[in-house]
């Protein structure tokens, strides 16, 4: 890691993420997967804001930021989706405990472990994150950057 990654991710301790406006993930049972983001991510308080047929919308608040569903969509072509390719996705949570309670309610809701809830100094002092693999295989992540 360079100098200026470094200092990166020391800003990124103190604001978010604002390039985003939404991140959807295609899953391979709907209803397996909305379910188990339903418990895993309650302990959040990231709960189901939208639903349309086979996919839905989770957020704080009114505005949903993360969602999942089964293809086709109306922008998708055959050729993506010829394989579910598992991503890596870092919910914000507001304290440690926050982060212990998303990954038990995660493994509750059936997911696999991959990292239980502790500090990770690779990425920053304070970097305190769990790890889980949603029904897809997806690296699911609740992350506090707090002290």
């Amino acid at each position: 890691m360079c100098a200026g990654e470094r200092g990166m991710l020391r800003r990124a301790e103190v604001r978010s993420m604002p390039i985003l406006d939404h991140l959807t993930l295609i899953v391979s049972d709907y209803a397996r997967s909305k379910a188990f983001y339903q418990k895993a991510l309650a302990p959040l308080e990231i709960h189901m804001i939208m639903e349309f047929e086979q996919g839905c919308g989770f957020g704080r608040g009114q505005k949903p930021d993360f969602w999942i569903g089964t293809g086709p969509t109306s922008f998708q072509t055959p050729e993506h989706l010829r394989i579910i390719t598992p991503i890596h996705v870092a919910f914000v949570a507001r304290s440690r405990v926050e982060v212990s309670a998303f990954y038990e309610a995660a493994l509750a809701a059936g997911a696999k472990d991959f990292g239980a809830p502790g500090l990770r100094p690779v990425y920053h002092p304070n970097y305190f994150g769990a790890f889980v693999l949603d029904p897809d295989g997806h690296d699911i992540e609740a992350v506090f950057h707090g002290g």
